[in-house]
């Protein structure tokens, strides 16, 4: 008998991840946040399998002059928050959270274009936001965020 005896190769987990910089100036929210989020899940990568957090770090800077484009869904959006509770549920105009918490809204918008399942939040933590132009994550030595992405 001549059966074939061909073993599957499953992707594990690496520990080599890149860290990469993508600096928001004048990048449409919803476009970016796609861009981040196939970067976080790893599906830039060859090796990308849906079970297993094979993506790499991102660190967004001046989020702060991220852009919301038509400038109409500036007023019809907004971010909503629920506690649990019932009529707990708060609603804020995007512009006005965008004027206190940046970081927040584009958090929010990665987050809504990622798998809905506990890999997905370990996903979300390598994500780092900052208003400024600066990033104490020097020492991991960040590239730039590739523009085929």
């Amino acid at each position: 008998m001549s059966a074939s005896t061909a073993k599957a190769n499953s992707q594990k987990p690496t520990d080599n991840r890149e860290w990469l910089v993508l600096d928001g100036t004048d990048q449409v929210l919803g476009r970016m946040a796609t861009k981040i989020a196939t970067v976080l899940m790893g599906k830039h990568k060859p090796t990308y399998v849906p079970h297993v957090d094979t993506g790499d770090f991102v660190i967004v800077i001046n989020a702060a002059k991220v852009r919301v484009s038509p400038a109409l869904k500036e007023r019809k959006r907004f971010l909503r928050t629920h506690s649990g509770y019932l009529g707990n549920q708060r609603s804020a105009p995007l512009t006005e959270t965008f004027a206190s918490n940046p970081a927040r809204v584009i958090e929010q918008a990665v987050k809504k274009m990622m798998p809905k399942n506990g890999l997905a939040r370990h996903m979300a933590a390598k994500l780092r936001i900052y208003a400024g132009e600066s990033h104490p994550h020097v020492a991991q030595q960040p590239k730039p965020f590739p523009a085929w992405i």
